[in-house]
């Protein structure tokens, strides 16, 4: 287990520097000039060359990469080239916001999979299979942020059961904060549980059929023991996968979610740094989301050993 373990550790981070040189390259090839977006296409020349010195941008790519790298290494993400306030305070007053609604986004997302999924199993070629999967097929074939647009105008516009944007703050009460993020994260949730309850539902189907819950059933077990007692486990692994890749497309999808319902977070603060040529904020807020879902899956690894005992008795 320990072998297992520091392999998948080196894989985080020999992932983590090849993403830092990926995306740090790529956005400096972005055309156009901080500097000169910033001054306007009046400005003089040695205007924009004294704010290029001022900002940093007159160092060559690779001393600014090592620079980039090595302060966020010890927790300086550099400052803003806009707001001229450190990145590192710009991401943490917006992570109160994007990670509660990731995380209340992925709970949702689970609680709709989860029954789904092993009820559309239990009941495969039945009826109420159909209606599942037909449910979950429109769930896949819609975007997130129609779905967004459709909640504002049945719940926050024809009902007024919700704000069709904005956040109070947790000051308020971590009530009145989630009730904020309640229609973002239906939004959010919808597309990924029904993705999740197909994933369940195949790969219950699958284990069902394999000579071990066969042997179950002969012993004298139930169909709803055999699932709930074996099959339900051996059928993790691949939902486990899906569950760590989900947490990157939430926090993706924030991006435009946050944009519709006009919240403070991370999201919306990248398509704000990225009209206003920001690089820096653009590059740290995307590096911390590159960690954030290397970490994730490097803890759905460790989950695999612990669901599956094979993956430990190999390492």
């Amino acid at each position: 287990m320990l072998r297992y373990t520091l392999n998948r550790l080196a894989s985080l981070v020999l992932s983590l520097a090849l993403a830092s040189v990926a995306i740090f390259f790529v956005i400096e090839v972005v055309p156009g000039d901080p500097a000169s977006y910033m001054l306007g296409i009046n400005a003089q020349p040695d205007t924009v060359a004294a704010l290029s010195a001022e900002l940093g941008l007159d160092q060559p790519r690779l001393e600014r990469y090592f620079s980039w790298i090595s302060g966020m290494l010890t927790g300086d993400f550099g400052t803003s080239y806009t707001y001229r306030t450190p990145v590192a305070q710009m991401v943490a007053d917006r992570l109160w916001i994007t990670v509660p609604l990731a995380l209340y986004a992925l709970v949702l997302s689970l609680l709709v999979a989860f029954p789904a999924g092993i009820y559309a199993a239990a009941r495969r070629g039945k009826p109420g299979d159909t209606v599942v999967m037909g449910a979950t097929q429109l769930g896949v074939a819609v975007p997130n942020f129609w779905f967004a647009m459709f909640l504002v105008l049945i719940f926050a516009i024809r009902f007024r059961w919700f704000n069709a944007g904005g956040f109070p703050g947790w000051d308020d009460g971590i009530g009145a904060g989630l009730w904020a993020l309640t229609l973002p994260a239906i939004a959010l949730a919808l597309p990924q549980g029904a993705i999740l309850a197909r994933v369940m539902r195949s790969a219950l189907i699958d284990v069902l059929g394999q000579d071990f819950m066969r042997t179950a059933r002969a012993k004298g077990l139930t169909r709803r023991q055999a699932l709930w007692r074996h099959a339900l486990r051996n059928a993790m692994i691949p939902v486990l996968t899906i569950i760590g890749m989900q947490f990157s497309f939430l926090v993706a999808g924030t991006i435009i979610i946050e944009q519709v319902f006009y919240l403070p977070g991370l999201g919306r603060l990248i398509f704000q740094s990225i009209s206003a040529r920001d690089l820096i904020v653009v590059e740290s807020v995307i590096m911390l989301i590159v960690f954030a879902v290397i970490a994730i899956n490097f803890l759905v690894d460790l989950a695999y050993a612990w669901v599956d005992p094979r993956l430990r008795s190999r390492t």
